[in-house]
C-alpha cells in the first residue's frame, strides 16, 4: 500500500511504511509527477550527459555512453530505464527528453536539503556555511545583488 503526504514541492511516500522523498512537479499537461532525485555517482554522470545531449536518440545515447563512459548498451539501458521510473527522463518511441531541467532538479534538492538539515532554514543553512568558509568581497557582492533583485521582485 502506498500513501502520500504532498507539502509545497515535496513529497514524502510511505510505501510500506518506509519514507521515500520526491519532488512534486507538473508536467506540460498539468499532471502531478515525482521526482525521485537520489542520484548516484554513475547516475549523475549519466544524467548530465543526457541534459547536456537531449533531446537525443537513445540509439545515440548508447554510442555517447559508450566513448564518454566506456558503457555497453545493456548498462545504458538500465541505467536510463532507472532514472526514467524516478521521473528524471522520459524514452518516447526511442527519443530520450528530460522531464525535469538539470537546473530545476538541483535547485529542488537543494531546497530539499535545506528543509531537512535545517528545518527550512535558510538563515541557518547560510549561517552553518559561514561558520566554516570565508566569502570573498565578489561572492558577498553577488549574494547582496541577489538579495536586492529579490526584494525588488516582491
Amino acid at each position: 500500500m502506498t500513501n502520500r503526504f504532498i507539502h509545497d514541492k515535496l513529497a514524502v511516500w510511505f510505501i510500506c511504511n518506509k519514507p521515500f522523498s520526491a519532488i512534486v512537479f507538473f508536467d506540460r499537461k498539468g499532471e502531478i509527477v515525482l521526482i525521485d532525485f537520489e542520484l548516484g555517482e554513475v547516475q549523475a554522470r549519466f544524467a548530465d550527459l543526457v541534459w547536456a545531449s537531449e533531446p537525443i536518440p537513445s540509439g545515440e545515447l548508447v554510442k555517447l555512453c559508450q566513448q564518454e563512459l566506456n558503457w555497453k548498451k545493456p548498462t545504458t539501458y538500465t541505467v536510463l530505464r532507472k532514472l526514467c521510473e524516478k521521473g528524471i527522463f522520459r524514452n518516447d518511441n526511442g527519443t530520450v527528453t528530460a522531464a525535469i531541467s538539470r537546473e530545476d532538479f538541483y535547485s529542488a534538492k537543494s531546497e530539499h536539503f535545506v528543509e531537512e538539515t535545517f528545518q527550512g532554514s535558510l538563515p541557518a543553512f547560510v549561517a552553518a556555511f559561514m561558520s566554516r568558509k570565508t566569502l570573498s568581497d565578489k561572492e558577498a557582492e553577488e549574494i547582496q545583488r541577489m538579495i536586492d533583485a529579490y526584494r525588488k521582485e516582491q
